[in-house]
């Protein structure tokens, strides 16, 4: 029986860092097939994806994914806890992945594993602590953070734990595993090199964010060297058809026409405004005219950048707080962008081995066919997010291409 490895990542692009972490999960786990779960066209972080979920799909196959599949986007532009919640969820759906390996700054997952138990049986002691931070007004992350320290018995060795993004990621990986009492095995890949925020590099290996900084430079040629051969080729491509998407701001106008659309309470419904926050957001986009001034007007230390970032997707992207309830409540259904041979075979056999599992491979007939109003939901805000994301082309921005763009087979 094939041994499978599953990988959550959002590729934003797959540069020579991912590929390291490929290669090293590959050896560690010692795995046949590799399942990739990516983000779409917009991020975690609340941004737009540089390029569209099909050339990164074409990215990860060329560099050794075997089957890739779109984590929907009421997960991937969601807080680190749901983010991590649907793409294990829908990885253990699979009932075929042995293990899952994720990027840290740490070697030591018993770490990361304490605290994701705190988190998943919150105790009183850190409900406690944690309401207590909150009413200093900290944001919810850095209050969090402070409670978990003060929970944790060695804070000398937990020390810092909590400041990057990739353990707390992993943290909600591991505590996700234990909600599903799933069987598969979590293992911590070190990353090597460079941080998840630098934005300086020297060697072949740079952060995501580092090369997203020097394609917002317009510096593409400068990506030869931190990026695999093929994806630099891909993403020189898309810069050739006019198809690079650099951040949220392409989408000023778009996000402020609709930000001063809705009604307070319309913002007041979306997914992560509370206490007050939709006014602070009514009055900024009524009084500035891009996406960076609207931010710098409503950031405080409550509300995070990243936050804020999101809720402006959530606007332009209809996202309200009834529509995430629902993706929580529900196992997404695997929307399959693309495979080798080794995955094609991966998810027939996937599929004959559990009938009832809502693959999709093509969306028209997965809403023609498939009677659940919530799956429905979900896909036609995936159809939206392609709609919305092509509009930032500088050429050929068609909608509808989860209808008409192929399976990626190489």
């Amino acid at each position: 029986m094939a041994r499978v490895l599953g990988i959550i990542a959002e590729y934003n692009p797959f540069h020579n860092g991912h590929l390291y972490h490929l290669i090293k999960s590959k050896k560690v786990t010692n795995t046949d097939i590799t399942v990739a779960v990516i983000s779409g066209n917009f991020s975690q972080r609340g941004d737009t994806s540089l390029i569209n979920k099909w050339a990164k799909t074409e990215m990860s196959i060329l560099n050794g994914i075997d089957l890739v599949i779109e984590l929907p986007v009421l997960y991937s532009i969601s807080s680190a806890e749901n983010f991590a919640d649907g793409a294990i969820k829908l990885l253990n759906s699979l009932n075929a992945v042995d293990c899952i390996t994720f990027g840290t700054e740490v070697s030591n997952i018993d770490i990361l594993d304490k605290f994701a138990k705190i988190l998943y049986e919150e105790p009183s002691q850190y409900k406690n602590l944690l309401a207590h931070e909150l009413d200093k007004g900290l944001s919810f992350p850095k209050a969090r953070e402070n409670a978990l320290m003060m929970c944790v018995q060695n804070i000398r060795k937990s020390i810092n734990v909590l400041s990057y993004p990739n353990n707390i990621l992993a943290i909600e990986y591991l505590k996700a595993l234990k909600k599903y009492k799933s069987n598969i095995l979590p293992i911590s890949i070190p990353r090597v090199e460079t941080g998840y925020n630098d934005i300086n590099f020297s060697g072949h290996i740079a952060s995501a964010t580092a090369i997203r900084n020097e394609i917002l430079k317009d510096n593409f040629s400068s990506l030869n060297t931190i990026t695999p051969i093929s994806s630099y080729s891909i993403i020189d491509e898309e810069r050739k058809k006019g198809h690079i998407i650099k951040n949220i701001g392409v989408f000023d106008k778009e996000i402020i026409y609709t930000l001063r659309k809705m009604s307070i309470e319309e913002i007041a419904n979306l997914q992560d405004v509370s206490e007050g926050l939709e006014f602070s957001l009514k009055k900024a986009a009524n009084s500035c005219n891009s996406v960076a001034e609207l931010i710098h007007l409503v950031n405080s230390k409550r509300y995070t950048q990243t936050r804020i970032q999101r809720i402006l997707l959530y606007a332009l992207l209809d996202i309200t707080k009834k529509d995430i309830q629902i993706s929580k409540k529900i196992t997404p259904y695997i929307r399959v962008l693309g495979f080798n041979s080794k995955g094609r075979f991966l998810i027939s056999e996937i599929s004959k081995s559990n009938p009832k599992l809502k693959i999709v491979t093509s969306v028209k007939k997965f809403l023609d066919t498939n009677p659940g109003k919530d799956y429905k939901m979900m896909l036609q805000k995936d159809i939206l997010a392609s709609n919305i994301y092509t509009l930032g082309y500088e050429y050929d921005s068609f909608s509808n291409l989860d209808f008409t763009e192929k399976l990626i087979t190489l």
